[in-house]
């Protein structure tokens, strides 16, 4: 018998609450609940039947209840690694409420087998598998497993996600997708084994319809543009970005947005003249180490054969800020990095900066290749076996090359040294004079679909009222909470309202990242500290290892000669 009008809880589930992304603070200082909303889930949504209601909650932003669980009739999860734990607890509270529930994601793509207990998994890209799926629940179905064929979804045939199922004010931005897959091969990064090494573009009128849709439901302001490497099909994204710039100007540029690229964006002018024109400000990139040995040893090749502080500035000479990521940890790290690492720091001007321990992702070229060299921890993609889920605290899930005390050594050097206030928000100054943020004069004000305040003239010039509103919060939890950073607040806002007033909204946003960065610095350094401690006193052992194929074993033994 069909089964018509089935009823779907959709859930987002809770990140870890000590994790660099959750800007915690942050949040709550500009009056959200969580920095982004969840893209994957709402475009699942979409791909549903109709006729089938959807809910969706959010437990980053509101809980769980089992009432929520009890008015559905089929419950959908999934996540990242960051996740698993929550999305863990969802299956188990469906499976004592009798309730059915499908699992879907990066994280159950890369580790199914941590996630037998869901009735149903869906393995790999949404959109090619979604139509079996329903069938199969239409059918009568209740388990199974869906997986998609690798890299071959269309994603020209992904639909507009639900955003009318979000509660944007929960969130500070909302996000995009223009492309999946990236062309470079870093041997630590999972993305290309998810989404492959050719990158697949939406159509132009896909994208304006996801930005109307987001304009005709009222939303303005922050969006995300989700893609692990924007510029990984130049080509296709030249073609794209003039119809992005008239669609913006034609709605009077009511979304400031952000990305990921990597470095070699800074090669290509008229690339950063057309995102700097469609209103990009923000862009992370990962530069991972300033060891040219090391960038060859993960390959990640284009970022050598260069200055990074030259790039970076270039792009900062766009108007877009740069955000960074750094690992530490690599086998072809031969000494300390930390001073290395903290002068890259400093001489790229980089305020923002994403600094953890490398992590053996699961169904990485580095998970197989340390399995092969018999290396690799046992429990290395299962969030229970480590206290925190997070690759700052949670890293190095291998037998490391250079002492493992010495990496948390220069860990913590590293953080120390960049978030230091006195160094942060000298950073933040600088980059406050060399961002070239466009004039707004002509732009209409933002809103967050109640009305239109107007714009602010004079020193303020091109920032609305709700962005004064947020930066008076800011101000007013900076005196309150941590009085102690108030000096450095009003002297980065003075200096850059003096010399470069244009990019006063751009330094704010860093600044109200401090909030959560500084502080989670500091927990970070204590809780590798404590555990140097116990390295330091034969407390700390390291866990079983997962044993090397026989395979494995002769090929060492033929490559050892």
């Amino acid at each position: 018998m069909r089964a018509t009008n089935c009823k779907v809880l959709l859930v987002y589930p809770r990140f870890n609450s000590a994790s660099f992304w959750n800007y915690k603070e942050t949040c709550e200082a500009v009056g959200a609940r969580h920095p982004a909303a969840p893209l994957g889930l709402i475009t699942v949504a979409a791909l549903l039947p109709p006729d089938w209601p959807v809910r969706l909650i959010d437990q980053n932003t509101r809980e769980l209840t089992a009432e929520d669980i009890d008015a559905a009739d089929l419950v959908m999860t999934g996540g990242m690694l960051p996740q698993q734990l929550a999305a863990l607890a969802v299956i188990e509270l469906c499976r004592s409420r009798g309730k059915p529930v499908a699992v879907g994601g990066p994280d159950v793509t890369s580790s199914p087998h941590v996630y037998q207990n869901a009735d149903i998994r869906v393995l790999g890209e949404a959109e090619s598998v979604m139509g079996s799926f329903v069938s199969a629940w239409n059918a009568g179905l209740r388990q199974g497993v869906f997986e998609a064929e690798k890299f071959k979804t269309d994603v020209t045939r992904s639909p507009v996600p639900r955003f009318d199922l979000l509660k944007f004010r929960d969130y500070i931005h909302v996000g995009v997708q223009y492309s999946r897959g990236c062309p470079f091969t870093c041997e630590f990064c999972d993305i290309i084994e998810l989404y492959g090494r050719v990158p697949r573009a939406k159509t132009t009128p896909q994208m304006l319809a996801e930005l109307d849709e987001l304009y005709a439901l009222g939303y303005r302001g922050h969006v995300d543009f989700v893609d692990d490497n924007l510029i990984g099909n130049k080509k296709a994204l030249k073609q794209f970005l003039p119809d992005l710039i008239a669609w913006q100007r034609a709605h009077g540029f009511p979304f400031e947005f952000s990305t990921e690229a990597s470095i070699n964006l800074a090669d290509d002018g008229k690339l950063l003249s057309l995102l700097h024109d469609a209103n990009f400000f923000a862009v992370f990139v990962g530069i991972e180490s300033p060891d040219a040995d090391t960038l060859v040893a993960m390959q990640k090749k284009q970022n050598t054969r260069r200055s990074l502080a030259d790039s970076v500035h270039k792009i900062y000479a766009a108007g877009i800020s740069v955000y960074a990521g750094f690992i530490l940890g690599f086998d072809s790290e031969h000494g300390s990095i930390a001073e290395p690492m903290i002068d890259c720091v400093e001489a790229t001007s980089i305020p923002v900066c994403m600094v953890g321990l490398l992590y053996a992702l699961p169904n990485t070229q580095l998970t197989r290749r340390l399995i092969r060299e018999g290396r690799l921890h046992v429990g290395h993609d299962v969030a229970e076996a480590r206290p925190v889920t997070d690759q700052c605290t949670g890293g190095l899930n291998f037998e490391t090359a250079r002492q493992r005390r010495d990496i948390l050594l220069d860990y913590t050097r590293v953080l120390k040294g960049i978030y230091d206030p006195e160094a942060y928000f000298a950073r933040v100054r600088r980059v406050g004079r060399m961002l070239k943020r466009a004039s707004l004069t002509q732009r209409p004000a933002e809103s967050t679909g109640m009305g239109q305040p107007e714009r602010t003239r004079g020193m303020f010039e091109g920032v609305t009222l709700f962005d004064m509103k947020r930066l008076a919060r800011i101000m007013w939890r900076v005196s309150t909470r941590h009085p102690g950073l108030l000096p450095h607040f009003l002297r980065t806002l003075h200096d850059c309202l003096r010399h470069n007033p244009g990019a006063v909204k751009s330094v704010t946003i860093m600044l109200a990242l401090y909030l959560h960065l500084g502080p989670f610095a500091r927990q970070v350094v204590g809780d590798i500290e404590r555990l140097i401690v116990r390295i330091e006193r034969g407390d700390w052992w390291s866990p079983n290892l997962v044993p090397a194929t026989m395979d494995d074993v002769q090929d060492r033994a033929v490559a050892a000669g």
